[in-house]
């Protein structure tokens, strides 16, 4: 694992790693800005609303007024990471080819993930992170354990998306994608780290694939 997380960050740190992330990454944040600026309004009232149905603290009255501010930011925040997973899923086959071909040359792209599914699978994490999220809300508040938590959290987000997107342009069995997937779950957390770093959050779903990519090839040298 040493190996892989040394090579996917050099990889990182690459012109068209950090070519790719930034269009992404940045058309994420303008796309929700522009939603958000839009329906602001409205966006608002429904934090309000959600705020006062949080169990134990949403009565309180300072919390609707402090929290409800602190809230909108957050969500938002979780909106631009869920469109930047979807946006990587959809777009980023070329880059994981081009990386693949520098690292792997000897192995062959063998297929390519149908872009029906990866937009469904991409689309059902982020629903199931942010119900979950949602319905959780208060636990990120307390130390430790809401880190941890939110990292779990993350996690899901990337997991099934990032096995599904690279595993079948290289592997054509499904058996062997299965066996070589059993890591995606501990590779998409160390991934996630990137989501507590405000800007640098924009690199976690590539770095994710970026990490599975090494891990399921480096093996095949």
């Amino acid at each position: 694992m040493k190996q892989v997380i040394t090579k996917s960050l050099q990889d990182i740190l690459s012109k068209d790693v950090i070519s790719f992330v930034l269009k992404v990454g940045f058309g994420s944040i303008l796309l929700w800005i522009i939603l958000l600026w839009a329906s602001w309004d409205l966006y608002a009232g429904m934090i309000a609303t959600y705020i006062q149905k949080i169990p134990f603290v949403g009565s309180l009255e300072w919390f609707q007024s402090s929290g409800a501010f602190l809230t909108a930011l957050i969500v938002g925040y979780m909106f631009i990471i869920i469109t930047i997973s979807i946006f990587t899923s959809l777009y980023s086959e070329p880059l994981l080819i081009k990386l693949a071909e520098k690292h792997y040359p000897h192995v062959p792209v063998v297929g390519s993930p149908n872009i029906t599914t990866s937009v469904i699978l991409s689309i059902k994490a982020g629903l199931i992170f942010l119900l979950l999220f949602l319905f959780t809300f208060p636990l990120i508040f307390i130390p430790i354990l809401g880190q941890v938590w939110m990292l779990w959290l993350w996690s899901i987000l990337i997991k099934e998306p990032t096995a599904y997107d690279v595993a079948p342009l290289f592997i054509a069995d499904k058996k062997k994608i299965k066996e070589k997937t059993k890591k995606s779950g501990i590779i998409a957390m160390i991934a996630s780290l990137f989501n507590y770093v405000p800007v640098l959050n924009i690199f976690a779903p590539v770095f994710a694939q970026i990490l599975f990519l090494h891990q399921i090839l480096g093996k095949e040298k």
